[in-house]
């Protein structure tokens, strides 16, 4: 079978960074009032700044597929043209719409011929289930070379008017109507943005990575569901559909807003995290020891702590000094944030012949966890 590289890397951040006191006045107030869960937020997950796309006038500045096309357009230049792409797979948690595909949106946007498309569903593992679907392609020799992307554009699912309707109905329940802690909670969280990595199955370019292996781990079938979007849970836990919903409660409860079971998060999102990292670095007879850059894409800093100790604990420690992470200068991204922390990290001038990088992507949607494991050429 095939080698795989990760011969070129590039991001496409949409517009100027936001810092924490602009936030509020881009996605809005809620009836008129400051969040009261907003500085709390903050203060725990430790972004800075974070990227929206949406202009100072307040007006949508790209959609998903058009960030995406951004950061693969970045990839090109006379040498490696668009139309030499022969597979585009694309991964993010918010596509613009449920029908067509994201990655049959940023093809429609790249007009670059006839090529093979995929697009991975789910959160933040969708980037690295992208990334493993190019990988696969070229080591089993359907194709020489894959553009693979992680991104988002969560802004327009954050601002204000899409839980108007459900504040005005709150206000006809009781007296000081107050948005549920589990949707306020990711309005401070989430960033825009896209990542996109060229794929060969030669190490071209200046300090090629080989992808020495893909991993990845799902614990749905222990817990039930923790982030999502198009729904509603249930008491019992069951996830009930937006489409068994009457269409006048889809505003009323924003079934379409994504929403987070804090208390669920915190209690499995570390142990199941460290559990399937133990099992990839056994499966692949990979040390700790070994890693010389560890990239895990933690949603908040607050988890930063708890996972090191959970390590500790399950006896795969690796040190801080290995740790490379951005997220308080670039916001949590989702499916991109593995993307764009490797372009950083890539692009810093330390990297050396021989050095190892782990990628770690949780998702709390239903506690699923991928790895990958990177040599730098």
């Amino acid at each position: 079978m095939k080698n795989v590289y990760i011969t070129r890397i590039s991001k496409f951040l949409p517009n100027k960074p936001i810092n924490n006191d602009e936030m509020e006045g881009k996605l809005g107030t809620l009836d008129g009032k400051a969040s009261k869960g907003r500085r709390i937020v903050l203060r725990n997950n430790q972004i800075k700044t974070r990227y929206y796309a949406i202009d100072d006038a307040g007006n949508v500045t790209h959609n998903n597929a058009q960030l995406t096309k951004e950061a693969i357009e970045s990839l090109c230049d006379e040498s490696f043209k668009k139309e030499d792409i022969e597979l585009l797979s694309c991964g993010t948690s918010s596509p613009d719409q449920i029908l067509p595909s994201h990655a049959s949106m940023v093809h429609g946007f790249l007009k670059n011929g006839n090529i093979e498309i995929n697009s991975p569903s789910g959160a933040c593992c969708s980037g690295m289930n992208a990334l493993k679907y190019g990988y696969m392609a070229i080591k089993s020799d359907q194709v020489n070379n894959a553009v693979c992307t992680g991104s988002e554009r969560v802004s327009s699912w954050m601002k204000s008017e899409i839980f108007e309707e459900e504040v005005e109905f709150l206000k006809t329940m009781e007296d000081n109507p107050i948005l549920a802690f589990n949707k306020d909670f990711l309005r401070w969280m989430l960033s825009d943005g896209a990542g996109a990595f060229l794929l060969e199955s030669e190490p071209n370019g200046k300090q090629p990575l080989k992808i020495e292996w893909m991993e990845g781990y799902s614990y749905a079938h222990e817990i039930e569901a923790c982030m999502y979007a198009g729904g509603d849970k249930l008491k019992n836990g069951f996830l009930k559909p937006w489409s068994e919903y009457p269409s006048d409660q889809w505003s009323k409860k924003s079934l379409f807003a994504m929403k987070q079971d804090v208390k669920l998060l915190g209690k499995n999102i570390l142990t199941k995290g460290v559990d399937s990292l133990k099992m990839a670095l056994e499966k692949n007879n990979l040390k700790a020891s070994d890693i010389d850059y560890y990239l895990p894409h933690i949603s908040s800093y607050y988890f930063k702590e708890g996972l090191y100790e959970e390590m500790k604990k399950q006896d795969v420690e690796i040190p801080w000094e290995n740790w490379f992470m951005n997220l308080s200068k670039v916001g949590n991204v989702g499916a991109g944030s593995i993307y764009i922390m490797l372009e950083e990290l890539a692009n810093n001038g330390k990297l050396k012949k021989g050095d190892k990088i782990l990628l770690s992507v949780p998702e709390s949607a239903r506690f699923s966890y991928a790895y990958a494991l990177l040599t730098v050429c």
